[in-house]
């Protein structure tokens, strides 16, 4: 009854129709102290695939008609929602990565991105032979806050010489404002679910009408 009821007062302030990702985060996700939005019980942690299926479709139908040749996020749950849009337009997928391995010996496009939630920065890169001029990229993300990520992706697909396509976001802090950014510079930016509002107190999460 008390996860009903929370359920209702959510959904009461959000006036219109909801999407399937929208009602997942109203009915499982938490908000916590500092403006965190916990959704690990489907999407950062473990996995639930008929929102990674709905994820999946919803960005191969926003993006229908635009040409892409290549998906670019950054680990590492952005892997995940890519991996299952690739699987729909059947384009690789290449994550930028944090971590230095033994493997990196390639040369590298790298640029820097402040993690939100880690509250440090992050060296991110890709290696130069996945990326080349002739890419249509396609750049996809779970969380959109500030926009210091999805800036780090443009600028590597900027150095490879390539093109962004399109910029998809699975969540965005629409309170924050990573996503005005992006649009004000001109980018095709498509979230498929914006916080308006979240409170810690009553546990309520408000939406942007799109």
């Amino acid at each position: 009854m008390k996860a009903m009821n929370r359920l209702f007062r959510n959904f009461a302030p959000n006036y219109g129709i909801m999407n399937y990702l929208e009602e997942k985060i109203l009915s499982e996700g938490v908000v916590r102290p500092g403006n965190i939005l916990k959704i690990d019980s489907f999407l950062n942690h473990q996995f639930q695939m008929d929102v990674m299926r709905f994820i999946g479709q919803e960005f191969k139908r926003r993006f229908a008609g635009v040409e892409v040749t290549k998906i670019l996020t950054i680990e590492s749950s952005g892997i995940a929602i890519a991996t299952m849009l690739a699987h729909y337009l059947d384009v690789p997928v290449v994550f930028a990565k944090k971590r230095e391995t033994l493997n990196s010996c390639d040369d590298q496009y790298v640029s820097q991105a402040f993690s939100f939630t880690q509250k440090k920065q992050n060296k991110v890169f890709v290696s130069v032979p996945y990326l080349s001029t002739t890419d249509q990229v396609l750049i996809i993300d779970d969380f959109l806050a500030e926009g210091e990520a999805v800036h780090a992706l443009i600028d590597i697909v900027h150095q490879a010489g390539a093109s962004v396509a399109g910029i998809g976001i699975a969540v965005e802090k629409g309170h924050q404002n990573g996503g005005r950014k992006l649009r004000e510079e001109g980018y095709r930016l498509e979230s498929l679910a914006i916080v308006e509002e979240m409170d810690y107190e009553t546990q309520t999460i408000k939406f942007r009408e799109i």
